[in-house]
């Protein structure tokens, strides 16, 4: 029984170390809904959200002014910005 309490001990912690290390990025900044639409886009990191530009990110679920405004400045603060250029996702083709 005691061994049974110890594991469940060390089991915890482990597990609590796994979970806090993953989707930690904005984690407090900015609502969990805008955090997921990031995640869903593989967009972990300020370098990687600073090559989208406001529209796009605007057009996310999840993404309404104050995640915006959260979002500009935290961004702001750590000396990044949005770009101006927009994605073409058009000229992507499958060819055959």
């Amino acid at each position: 029984m005691i061994n049974l309490v110890i594991m469940a001990k060390c089991l915890k912690s482990v597990c609590v170390v796994n979970h806090t290390s993953e989707g930690c990025f904005l984690q407090g900044i900015i609502a969990v809904a805008a955090r997921r639409a990031l995640e869903k886009e593989k967009i972990d990191s300020l370098e990687k959200l600073s090559g989208y530009s406001e529209n796009e990110i605007r057009q996310m679920r999840g993404f309404g002014e104050v995640s915006m405004k959260k979002l500009k400045s935290h961004m702001n603060e750590n000396h990044f910005s949005f770009t101006e250029n927009e994605h073409d996702f058009s000229e992507t083709s499958i060819e055959t």
